[in-house]
């Protein structure tokens, strides 16, 4: 599959280092185009015409393209505008075949007196030799129509283009210290026929004690990597060098049940497996690489399997203290013979399933374990353990190859290199849209944002992502919509390198990568950096409509959003609008109960704020669990590959719908917001009516806790609070002396002064924290519709007499506490866009002013 691998892996011998080192520099700047092979021997060759002064200036006076007779004395052209430019500098070039020759075998060092009129003389004529061969022309220079020399640069290209489509996949790139096998590993995608249900504990789970090794017999080991204290240096395709280690047990006879481990294969991280009993073994994740923490992915195989069995397998070096285990999360599994007699793929799996705290103190920090039982299908089978579905860098790249072959996809899909990560991996930019007939069409077009991946073991973040891609690439009326009115980039995995390793949170650079957003670190970060440079060129020509980063959640059943909160009261629960659509397009997995729209401190360098503090309002980060639903007709059932990859399609559903020319939507959404908003202001200050100091501050009430029931993240200022209270104190104050001492009206005054103004509605209901009501002052409707260009209004398949369009992966039942009068069919496309120019029309886009 991988070419380049068979190639990095030969050592040649090379007979002359400078020369292949100039062979590859020359030729990388396109200045020398000829093949190794293809060089005649020097010894051989004829010096008739590089010693003849007409030659050269025939040369250089226009008859060039039959006068350079071959390679080699291209080559020796080369040497000698070398060795022209190190006379310039008063140096002597080394002694080289070619070089001295190039000036008739004489080594030269003129005095410094004589240099320039030296110089004068052979500098245009070098210059002009130089230019004018046709092998040696860069594709950096521009020339006029009469391909005079006089060129000039050419613009530099953004970006460089992806593989074609009859290339072959890019092998991925290692760190040097890391093991690879040679076998190619790969899962076929299935959906259980029947719901997965949450595990449900029964209360007599064993817990095992901690044995280790030195009890126990050690059956696969890695190697430290990275030893304590060591940094990424570099990286080659297939990792370290040399012979592959044999880490399995030796295996004394067809009786021995002993299981072989391996997970030295892409994402794999299993660190070492102890047999402590003849089928239970506890087993070391391997830590991020370059880190001593981070160990919550696990992906590794197993051998030698025995059928009717039931083993126990126990991780003992987990470091959250909670996890979805505690509640009814099952580990998955994967076995090759199902999958290759049965077409069965991955699967939950497991009993007796227990996460604890684990009893053994090392003096620095906590570990926890988790624990289950299995009994696998068959005999003498290979089977996987993994955290989550597997979605490896080659799965992307194999993705990617299709649609870069797809005669139809590749019209409207632009696949190219954003960048390179520190291992030299690609990371990849997808820019999708349809064809505009005018350039003033074109630029007229939003732009969607979407990443994936910044955490490597968050794997649900890319099956969300591949939803996303098949539904925007498909022929379907919406995605063809979709592409008329938007520009979309995405980057699909932002993190190669980490999930190459097999790493959960980091780069090989050690770090959080959703950390450094705000980064000037290029060399360090080059995935975020380019990102957040292409985002920012991306806003200098177009308004950026949405941005998302798909993650995946630990701890939280569901899939959710976090926002970003606007401090402009006239654009109050304006970021709420897209996740409570989104909540109601995808009832029974998405949760709007669940989401957040709080700006912390700790979170200032992630995507979602970074992009947002950019100028895109609708910023987000979407987090999808590893676990399933509690919502609906999915309640406690895991999710499957289709459920995610349904996510993607809700997407873009939710965008058609927050675009909708037809504003009833939109206008439903914030009234909905307003209302709730409204209810738990009300219930909070009745629960606390009695409690409340009047004389006091009221600080003290929690915005958080008002935000938990609903996602609310209130945006009443607290500065809002305070000024009521002290205008009802005032009230009380009124029959109060004034205050006398300079202190006193000194301190008043700059209290005054520091109090930003505030209106608010005067109320009998005021006076009474019990029926406080908060009034949301929202924007005018007119300052909600800005037009972007639509698609032509004769297209096929958008007649308004279109039936109603009923959602593909929409469930019928409602989310609890949502209200039911969202219609379940949604708007015909044509809906959409009722209102349209004769000539061109316009789509509404609800959207901030």
């Amino acid at each position: 599959m991988f070419p380049a691998l068979e190639t990095e892996r030969k050592q040649e011998t090379l007979p002359d280092p400078y020369e292949d080192f100039m062979y590859r520099h020359l030729q990388y700047y396109g200045y020398f185009k000829a093949q190794k092979g293809s060089l005649p021997n020097s010894a051989t060759h004829q010096h008739v015409q590089k010693n003849n002064p007409q030659y050269l200036l025939n040369v250089s006076f226009g008859e060039r393209n039959d006068l350079i007779p071959d390679t080699l004395q291209k080559e020796k052209l080369l040497s000698l505008h070398i060795q022209i430019e190190a006379i310039s500098r008063g140096v002597s070039c080394p002694s080289r075949p070619g070089i001295s020759d190039s000036l008739g075998g004489m080594s030269i060092r003129f005095p410094k007196r004589k240099r320039k009129l030296f110089m004068h003389f052979l500098f245009p004529l070098t210059d002009s030799l130089m230019l004018s061969s046709p092998l040696l022309r860069s594709r950096q220079l521009l020339f006029d129509e009469l391909d005079q020399v006089n060129p000039r640069l050419r613009e530099p290209r953004e970006l460089f283009a992806f593989f074609s489509s009859k290339g072959t996949l890019q092998a991925p790139r290692w760190p040097i210290e890391c093991e690879v096998i040679k076998e190619s590993i790969h899962h076929i995608e299935w959906v259980p026929p029947q719901p997965e249900y949450f595990y449900q504990p029964t209360g007599n789970e064993k817990v095992p004690e901690i044995v280790g090794e030195e009890k126990g017999t050690v059956v696969y080991h890695l190697n430290p990597v990275p030893t304590e204290g060591s940094y990424f240096t570099s990286s080659r395709v297939g990792g370290k060098r040399g012979i592959i280690k044999e880490l399995a047990v030796t295996l004394e006879g067809p009786e021995d049940d002993t299981l072989l481990f391996e997970s030295r294969f892409e994402s794999g991280n299993l660190q070492k497996a102890v047999q402590v009993d003849t089928y239970e073994y506890e087993l070391t994740l391997r830590t991020d690489l370059y880190t001593n923490k981070h160990t919550q992915w696990f992906y590794f195989r197993v051998q030698n399997t025995r059928k009717d069995v039931t083993y126990r397998f126990t991780i003992v070096n987990l470091l959250k203290p909670k996890s979805l285990y505690t509640v009814g999360m099952k580990p998955l599994m994967y076995s090759q013979l199902d999958a290759n007699i049965y077409n069965i793929g991955w699967r939950r799996e497991g009993n007796e399933i227990k996460y604890y705290k684990n009893n053994t103190d090392n003096g620095q920090q906590s570990f926890y374990c988790l624990t289950w039982t299995i009994q696998f299908p068959h005999d003498q089978d290979t089977c996987f353990f993994a955290h989550f579905y597997p979605y490896t860098y080659t799965d992307l790249q194999c993705y990617l190859l299709s649609v870069a072959k797809n005669p139809i996809q590749s019209q409207f899909c632009k696949l190219r290199t954003l960048c390179r990560s520190l291992a030299g991996n690609t990371v990849y930019l997808l820019t999708i849209t349809n064809p505009s007939p005018t350039p003033h069409e074109a630029a007229a077009k939003k732009a969607v944002v979407l990443s994936a991946r910044v955490h490597p073991g968050e794997s649900n973040a890319s099956w969300i992502m591949k939803g996303f891609l098949d539904f925007i690439l498909s022929n379907s009326p919406d995605a063809q919509l979709l592409r008329d009115i938007f520009v979309f980039k995405v980057v699909p995995m932002l993190n190669p390198d980490g999930v190459i390793v097999g790493n959960y949170r980091c780069s090989l650079a050690g770090r959080d990568l959703n950390r450094h957003y705000k980064t000037i670190l290029k060399e360090s970060f080059p995935c975020i950096w380019h990102t957040r440079n292409m985002i920012k060129r991306l806003l200098e020509e177009r308004e950026v409509l949405l941005y998302c980063d798909f993650h995946g959640h630990s701890r939280k059943n569901n899939i959710f959003l976090y926002g970003c909160n606007n401090n402009d009261r006239k654009y109050w629960l304006h970021e709420r609008v897209f996740p409570l659509m989104l909540s109601k397009n995808a009832p029974d997995k998405f949760s709007f109960h669940s989401c957040n729209f709080k700006v912390q401190k700790c979170k200032e360098g992630t995507g979602r704020v970074v992009m947002w503090r950019m100028g895109i309002l609708n910023s987000y980060t979407m987090e999808s669990t590893f676990s399933g639903s509690t919502l609906g007709s999915k309640r406690n059932i895991h999710f499957t590959i289709e459920d995610l990859k349904s996510l993607g399609y809700h997407v873009c559903d939710t965008l058609l719908d927050f675009c909708d020319p037809d504003k009833t939507k939109f206008t439903q959404c914030l009234a909905e917001l307003k209302e709730l908003l409204q209810q738990e202001i009300h219930k909070k200050f009745n629960e606390r009516g009695k409690e409340v100091n009047l004389e006091g501050s009221w600080s003290d009430i929690s915005l958080s806790d008002i935000e938990s029931i609903y996602g609310l993240f209130l945006t009443v200022s607290l500065y809002f609070l305070e000024q009521l209270n002290q205008k009802m104190m005032s009230d009380k104050k009124k029959k109060k002396k004034p205050l006398q001492t300079r202190k006193q009206r000194n301190e008043l005054h700059q209290k005054n002064k520091l109090m930003p103004e505030f209106k608010f509605t005067e109320d009998a209901s005021v006076r009474k924290p019990q029926f406080l009501i908060v009034t949301v002052e929202f924007a005018k409707e007119s300052e909600f519709n800005s037009s972007i260009l639509f698609a032509q209004s004769k297209r096929p398949g958008f007649t308004p007499s279109c039936p109603q369009r009923g959602s593909t992966y929409s469930s019928q039942e409602s989310a609890p506490g949502m209200k039911p009068n969202w219609p379940r069919n949604r708007y015909p496309v044509t809906k959409r866009s009722t209102t349209a120019m004769a000539a061109y029309p316009s789509l509404h886009v609800n959207t901030y002013p």
